[in-house]
């Protein structure tokens, strides 16, 4: 028995679940996808990854700005589906969207939950220094991430991954899980168990704000932040050559040993002091140019020992 099914989700994270299920032989009757969006220098409107996907595979794709309209949500209930997945959809979802479908709707989040409840949990994981996460199957109801679990796969953090590698990482283990998921869901054993009441956080988006490293603080505290949010938006710090200010983009450093002023460059390697140690700078892009290894951007914009930033 294939199950029919309609599919929630917008970005490339998405797409290595809908890829899975059409693989499992599911029937998906729909795609639903945010609206294109302008993008880019010239700021065309683009399609998501999703909906490239899911036209590519001949499926219906729907872009509504909004669920909350009774033709929106008519139209939904007349897919006649067994189950909604939801995969980093984007928009909320009222309570007749997630009663529309025999078994309701099942979401894949990617974090511990209740830990990292809501829009970053990726990126929020791994600037707190979590070494652990983990994927979910969780059946959704009208609070923020907060319904019953399904399924759960533990996945290490490593010290120096990435939140864009822990991206990739995550939607893999979660197009599996969610397939095992829609098993037991036909075999009729989806037993679904509610959440701890303690330890609740919640990963709002993150701000602008935040992406400016601030060398005054702890060397580790300045390379989750670094890994936490690359490849985007990246975190920053900005420095001068011939008295012309640019900022530099840094996607990956290393913890490393040295004193100095917080902010100083210690050697030619790129290491940084901290408020509490140092960090090395591994990979960095200047404005407009593309990502390079430390030693490269050395050649181009030499950022000198005694150098503060």
């Amino acid at each position: 028995m294939t199950l029919r099914i309609v599919f929630m989700g917008t970005p490339e994270f998405s797409v290595p679940t809908l890829a899975e299920i059409l693989g499992a032989g599911h029937e998906v009757v729909a795609v639903y996808c945010q609206p294109p969006r302008p993008a880019g220098r010239g700021m065309a409107e683009r399609k998501s990854p999703v909906q490239v996907f899911g036209e590519s595979a001949g499926i219906p794709v729907l872009t509504p700005k909004s669920l909350k309209d009774e033709a929106a949500q008519r139209a939904f209930a007349d897919h006649a589906a067994d189950v909604g997945v939801v995969v980093a959809y984007g928009l909320l979802l009222p309570s007749p969207v997630l009663r529309a479908s025999r078994a309701g709707c099942l979401n894949l989040h990617p974090s511990a939950l209740p830990r990292w409840r809501g829009a970053a949990p990726i990126q929020r994981a791994v600037m707190s220094g979590d070494a652990q996460t983990a994927v979910m199957v969780m059946r959704m109801d009208e609070g923020l991430d907060t319904g019953p679990i399904c399924l759960a796969e533990a996945v290490a953090i490593g010290p120096d991954k990435t939140a864009g590698e822990m991206q990739d990482v995550l939607a893999q283990r979660g197009a599996d899980l969610m397939v095992r998921a829609l098993a037991a869901l036909e075999r009729g054993t989806l037993d679904c168990t509610a959440q701890p009441k303690s330890g609740a956080t919640y990963a709002s988006k993150i701000d602008k704000a935040e992406s400016r490293i601030d060398f005054a603080k702890p060397a580790r505290e300045v390379h989750n932040l670094i890994r936490g949010i690359s490849p985007f938006p990246g975190a920053w710090f900005e420095t001068s050559e011939g008295g012309t200010s640019e900022r530099i983009k840094v996607l990956r450093s290393v913890l490393a040993e040295g004193t100095g002023h917080p902010g100083e460059v210690l050697d030619d390697r790129l290491t940084i002091a901290c408020g509490n140690g140092a960090v090395r700078l591994v990979e960095m892009q200047r404005a407009g140019k593309k990502p390079m290894q430390a030693q490269e951007f050395q050649r181009g914009f030499s950022l000198s020992p005694g150098t503060r930033i």
